[in-house]
């Protein structure tokens, strides 16, 4: 297992490293000893990247209290990130430069300043970047050619070895994703010497999801983005892509056609688009892609090209997703089965667990497991507790947004009422014992019950107290879900 550095260009890639992180740490699996994530944006204001940032420190906090070895069987936050800074900088300060000034344009002579506004026009040249490309490819183009130049980047990519992979997330109908993906994929692929590890990463494994459009945003004359130009913006990169990107060996799409319409804004704090179940299926051609095995021929990476060091793959493959049933609300029902062999259970079993974080664990009630672990008001004050409860609350945030939002996933009733816990997975009923009987408590008694069996264990008598505590929830969830949900059987129509 190598590291995965994982690129995510623009608000998009943002939000689909939100979606990522959320099921890594539910437990979803991924072939990567570590997670190396950078977000490339020139707005590094922008909410969406705020709160991704603050979300994977909060979990890097929760994963360095927590070991993995032989004898546990915990997967939550298992993976591991990696902790340097999320935000990779543009080496230019075009935050604070108009695009007439970035490029120059005063100081250009009569005939180029003619020639440059016949590629830009007036608003594109007096276009204030501290908020992006604002659905400007052509901008984002220009001022993204700066990659190889990037001394951050250099540092980053200066421990690749020879196991390691690369992933781009990037939208195709904006700016800053459009123009950023062939850009950086291209570089990536003809370093030069000033790179240390440029030969390793020219012949790396390197995977991409390209997200089509999938929302829309409200008319607003005084916004220079117009959701009506996503379609010829998408039309144009894809006819693009087909020509001249011929650097990546697996190549997703993803898109839908039922979409919901957002606040118009150009970016900053106010830009802080809702959860998309789009997203959530985006990460996992993360997933997907560090399943292929090295040996696949896909993974494959040829030198045509000996005289400029340039690499491509051997045998690219593209990759589509997609739903079972058509809905414009989604459960798990509508799922595929390799889709829910993958989700199902980490999500039900991550979200039991948070529920009893949030509803049931301020409780008084004596339990032996409690006593056991000294779980006390001075364990709910550590900050270890503190991160848990901050996870697990922008969980169930993350989650209500996709709930609400169009096209909806929710293949949860989180709010459900505590005598009917078990009844929280939309389509599946709790198990029944003879003539229609139900099998124990249906709340948090029975919950209580197998967090006080499992305590037990042999296992508990040497670990660190948070050590404890998750371990003691991961295997009290996991095994409710075996007994009062029947491996959580999906009923279908």
């Amino acid at each position: 297992m190598g590291k995965l550095y994982l690129f995510g260009i623009g608000g998009t890639g943002s939000r689909v490293l939100r979606s990522l992180t959320m099921l890594l740490a539910s437990g979803v699996k991924i072939n990567a000893s570590k997670i190396i994530p950078v977000v490339i944006d020139a707005d590094t204001n922008l909410e969406d990247l705020t709160r991704t940032s603050e979300l994977i420190k909060t979990y890097n906090k929760i994963r360095q209290a927590l070991s993995f070895d032989a004898q546990s069987k915990n997967e939550f936050w298992q993976a591991t990130f990696n902790l340097n800074d999320l935000s990779l900088p543009l080496s230019k300060a075009t935050n604070e430069l108009p695009f007439r000034e970035f490029i120059g344009y005063p100081s250009m002579s009569r005939e180029n300043q003619a020639f440059a506004s016949l590629l830009f026009s007036e608003k594109n040249l007096n276009a204030d970047m501290s908020v992006g490309f604002k659905g400007n490819p052509n901008i984002g183009t220009v001022v993204l050619n700066q990659f190889n130049s990037i001394d951050q980047l250099k540092q980053i990519l200066s421990n690749f070895e020879d196991d390691d992979r690369i992933f781009i997330i990037s939208s195709i109908f904006g700016g800053t994703g459009a123009s950023g993906f062939p850009l950086l994929a291209k570089n990536l692929r003809s370093l030069g010497d000033e790179f240390k590890q440029a030969g390793r990463i020219m012949k790396a494994p390197m995977g991409a999801i390209t997200v089509l459009p999938y929302f829309d945003l409200k008319p607003d004359e005084k916004s220079p983005i117009d959701s009506s130009t996503f379609t010829a913006k998408t039309k144009a990169a894809l006819k693009y892509y087909d020509q001249q990107l011929n650097e990546i060996n697996v190549l997703y799409y993803i898109a839908d056609s039922l979409r919901n319409q957002y606040e118009n804004h150009d970016g900053g704090p106010k830009q802080k688009n809702n959860a998309h179940f789009i997203e959530l299926a985006a990460a996992l051609s993360i997933i997907d892609f560090m399943a292929i095995s090295d040996n696949d021929p896909s993974m494959e990476v040829a030198n045509p090209d000996n005289q400029n060091c340039t690499y491509q793959p051997a045998n690219p493959i593209y990759k589509e997703f997609a739903i079972e049933k058509e809905a414009e609300k989604l459960n798990f029902t509508n799922l595929c089965d390799e889709t829910n062999q993958i989700i199902r259970y980490p999500l039900s079993q991550f979200v039991l667990f948070a529920k009893y974080i949030l509803e049931h664990m301020d409780e008084k009630a004596a339990q032996p497991w409690r006593e056991h672990l000294k779980i006390d008001n001075n364990f709910k004050n550590t900050d270890f507790y503190k991160h848990i409860k901050e996870f697990v609350t922008d969980l169930f945030n993350w989650y209500d947004e996709m709930s609400d939002n169009k096209r909806a996933f929710e293949p949860f009733n989180h709010r459900i009422e505590k005598d009917r816990l078990f009844s929280y997975i939309h389509g599946v009923e709790p198990k029944k014992g003879f003539l229609g009987l139900k099998l124990g408590d249906q709340n948090y008694n029975k919950y209580d019950q197998v967090l006080n069996a499992l305590v037990k264990d042999q296992y508990f008598a040497d670990k660190t107290q948070q050590q404890q505590f998750i371990e003691l929830f991961y295997r009290a969830t996991q095994k409710l879900i075996k007994e009062e949900l029947t491996a959580i059987t999906l009923k279908k129509d």
